[in-house]
């Protein structure tokens, strides 16, 4: 088995803050570490350190054992990767080394198929058999059967963009569980992941002999698997890092007790410095008066001095505090109607009447066809209306139906993608698209927008292009427009997936107080507490309501 062994990380970014400072933990062998810390303080990049994408401006990482790494863009994969080149990034580098020598060699065939080329291409193979190529197709065989219902061999030309978001992070995760790597590095694992795929998760993580260092912001997860968690502490000279010794259930109480600590810690300070002050304050006016007190006067600034040169003790990390100020507007009493609609190839046809005010979560397992229902409603409905054309300047791609979805009176969408695909404001910094504003949103005041990103604790990131973010950063800005929007339906397809634990109580807590209606596509068990109606997307194709959120639904059963 492998272990991490991270001493005195220093990572400044570009414009010279230092993120990362004096960041050190070790992950013993076999141990499942959480890392756990708000958006944008450093997570990412701490894993990307640790893997070596990213080179430190101080300190070092060693570690030992193969290693396996799930980046935070699986799930989100929307070019023209294939299925085996997913499965082949994310393979020990040998194989992909005799991966790309075979795919030369095929090339070169091609060109001209003399003997020397030949037998080039035979080498190719020799080494791919040798670098345990065929080994790693029998594997990936029975990742794409398990997460996808597909044999490799029909699956590997497949475009990874036609997965849903949860079949391409439990296909990724299938291959590293199952593969030869004895630690793993794994960003933000559980995000698309439908509760039975979590509930399995659980389970795989708690069996597996391998070391595991993961990012999440899944409580149940944390609190089912972690052994460790590794706490990232906002600080004003830069980020550090406290390690609870436990898991994730005793997490929050040891923190509390740790901040308790080093407030009585710094009151003590504080007092002791004071009273050293007043004591040479005494001093320096008895010396004026009395020429024999001047070695005392002398003794005590020393004192003073050496007191100040210690420095006082470590700061009570700063708290992240995201405050959401979701408006809306009154609509007609039918916010949304569908009358026998049916996504083709999905879900059979339903009907569904939706009425203003009211919190509807819609509950399902991947690929049933849940974010096509909301991409269907952002996008205005069957026969959109010019009022019921979405918020912003998203391009939302059409989604092929059957029946009617209709809008109601006053009624404007306000989506929030579940990738964050949002072309428009690539290229742009914060500040510059609040202050510009777009064809439905006014623009702002620049003193005006720099609060506003202040609120949703993106300030730091202002000058920044929305791209650069963190993805919970990206989430939280999605939300701001969404404030900014006036729209009256919000339709959030997995809000929470990319958000830390402080800013999704303060999206629950906009959510409470939002004038309009909500329709969201959620797998967090803790988030879907606060709607109060269900909307399930079974397993044999229909849609149906519950009185109560309903999670076991399985795999939609259709050929694939």
């Amino acid at each position: 088995m492998g272990h991490v062994d991270v001493a005195g990380i220093r990572y400044e970014l570009p414009d010279g803050r230092v993120l990362l400072d004096d960041v050190s933990f070790r992950v013993g062998e076999g141990a499942k570490v959480a890392v756990v810390g708000a958006n944008g303080s450093g997570k990412t990049t701490l894993l990307r350190i640790v893997t070596g994408d990213v080179d430190p401006h101080g300190g070092a990482v060693t570690r030992s054992g193969g290693l396996g790494v799930m980046r935070q863009f699986v799930g989100s994969v929307r070019d023209d990767t294939t299925v085996a080149e997913l499965l082949l990034s994310v393979a020990p580098p040998r194989v992909r080394g005799a991966a790309a020598a075979v795919e030369q060699a095929e090339l070169a065939m091609m060109e001209r198929d003399d003997e020397r080329t030949q037998l080039r291409y035979a080498q190719a193979l020799a080494d791919w058999a040798d670098a345990g190529g065929y080994d790693a197709e029998v594997l990936w065989d029975v990742c794409c059967t398990t997460a996808i219902g597909l044999a490799y061999d029909r699956a590997r030309y497949r475009e990874v963009r036609t997965l849903s978001g949860g079949e391409q992070k439990r296909l990724v995760l299938e291959a590293l569980l199952r593969g030869p790597d004895e630690v793993l590095l794994l960003d933000e694992p559980d995000n698309y992941l439908d509760v039975p795929a979590k509930r399995w998760l659980e389970e795989r993580l708690n069996e597996s002999q391998k070391t595991v260092l993961y990012v999440s912001h899944d409580r149940e997860l944390l609190a089912n698997t972690a052994t460790r968690v590794v706490s990232v502490e906002l600080g004003a000279a830069g980020n550090t890092v406290w390690t609870h010794p436990q898991g994730y259930a005793t997490y929050h109480q040891a923190r509390r007790d740790r901040f308790a600590r080093l407030e009585e810690l710094r009151r003590r300070w504080d007092e002791e410095h004071q009273k050293l002050k007043d004591l040479v304050a005494l001093y320096k006016l008895k010396a004026t008066l009395n020429d024999g007190m001047a070695a005392a006067y002398k003794a005590a600034q020393t004192r003073l001095r050496k007191f100040e040169e210690k420095g006082p003790p470590q700061a009570v990390p700063r708290e992240q505090s995201v405050k959401v100020r979701l408006r809306g507007g009154r609509t007609g009493k039918r916010a949304v109607v569908c009358t026998d609609t049916e996504l083709t190839d999905l879900m059979k046809p339903f009907d569904l009447e939706v009425w203003y005010g009211e919190r509807v979560a819609v509950l399902g397992s991947n690929g049933s066809g849940k974010s096509h229902f909301l991409r269907l409603l952002a996008s205005g409905g069957s026969l959109p209306e010019r009022e019921h054309l979405p918020v912003g300047d998203v391009v939302i791609d059409p989604v092929r139906h059957t029946g009617r979805a209709k809008l109601g009176a006053r009624v404007r969408p306000g989506w929030f993608a579940q990738t964050h695909e949002h072309p428009e404001l690539i290229g742009r910094t914060l500040l510059e698209i609040l202050h510009r504003g777009d064809e439905h949103r006014a623009g702002m005041p620049r003193e005006e927008a720099a609060r506003a990103l202040d609120r949703y604790e993106l300030a730091e990131a202002s000058e920044q292009t929305f791209e650069t973010l963190s993805g919970g950063q990206q989430a939280r800005l999605q939300i701001l427009l969404l404030e900014l929007s006036g729209a009256t339906l919000l339709l959030l397809d997995e809000p929470t997936d990319n958000l830390d634990i402080a800013s999704a109580d303060a999206l629950e807590e906009g959510l409470a107080s939002y004038d309009g209606t909500v329709l969201a596509v959620t797998h967090d068990r803790w988030f879907a507490r606060g709607f109060d109606r269900f909307l399930v997307f079974g397993a044999d194709g229909e849609v149906y309501e519950s009185d109560t959120p309903v999670w076991d639904e399985g795999r939609v059963r259709r050929a694939r």
